[in-house]
């Protein structure tokens, strides 16, 4: 008796498991679908932010730069053209014209896709992405002997992807959420963190205007951020123990997101080519 309830509370445990398996499993294949949530948008911003973390603290380790810091390369082109470095000036604006042209792209092959009615709407710049990140694991296995080409390319190479990222997410949540940008999540986490520290103290002016902060709002924040960080600290030590091959995970990462639409397109494509 004993142990077959044992062995129904273990056939119960690994019922739920599986269960909880198969739903994390359904959420995470739609998570880069055109059928949008709230839920799913904030999911997909997470994992991007932590990739986005990762590769620009491990991009930082290889060519030196913070290549996702557009107002910090702006404000360095301007001392660099005041103090004579032309050179470095116009390395800056190629910086900016990199992550400038990756959120074009994003917005190109979003448009085309919608236009073409695909599921892969937004998985198509992820894919794009993941193949980017292939070429800055192959540029950094080229030797030190390119270093000279390397480098610059690799700079202007995670610009590209910089820009092609934050662009993604940007349009798949109407711009509520940033993945590299930093700088606007804590001062919209501030924001609300003002909003909940205000003491509403004041019944007659309570009713007229009652200071409230949005806790959903604060969390989203709050969460990217941590995931930025996480994927900063993750990415710092893993180029540090395997080099340029650490960005071989995340574009892997990148590619399990961006299959499911892309897998369903193929089918429908197949389908029609058949008949």
């Amino acid at each position: 008796m004993h142990v077959a309830r044992r062995f129904g509370r273990m056939h119960r445990y690994s019922g739920a498991l599986i269960a909880m398996a198969a739903a994390f499993l359904e959420r995470f294949t739609r998570l880069a679908d055109r059928e949008r949530t709230r839920g799913t948008n904030r999911q997909l911003g997470g994992i991007l932010a932590f990739v986005a973390g990762a590769v620009n603290a491990g991009g930082f380790l290889a060519v030196a730069r913070y290549t996702s810091h557009v107002t910090g390369i702006v404000s360095s082109i301007a001392d660099d053209l005041v103090l004579g470095h032309t050179v470095l000036a116009l390395g800056g604006v190629a910086m900016v014209a990199c992550f400038l042209t990756g959120a074009m792209t994003t917005a190109l092959l979003v448009s085309w896709a919608r236009r073409h009615a695909l599921h892969a709407e937004f998985a198509l710049p992820l894919v794009l992405e993941a193949l980017l990140l292939l070429v800055f694991a192959m540029l950094g296995a080229q030797g030190r002997w390119q270093q000279g080409l390397v480098v610059p390319a690799t700079v202007l190479l995670l610009c590209f992807v910089m820009g092609l990222q934050n662009a993604v997410i940007t349009k798949v949540s109407k711009a509520e959420i940033r993945t590299t940008h930093m700088t606007g999540i804590v001062t919209d986490l501030g924001i609300e963190l003002g909003r909940l520290l205000y003491y509403n103290h004041d019944e007659h002016r309570n009713a007229r205007q009652f200071v409230r902060a949005d806790r959903e709002r604060l969390a989203v924040h709050a969460g990217i951020l941590a995931l930025f960080m996480g994927g900063g600290l993750v990415g710092a030590l893993a180029f540090r123990a395997a080099g340029f091959a650490a960005t071989l995970p995340i574009a892997a990462l990148l590619l399990l997101l961006a299959a499911p639409p892309v897998l369903r397109d193929s089918a429908q494509w197949a389908k029609r080519a058949s008949r």
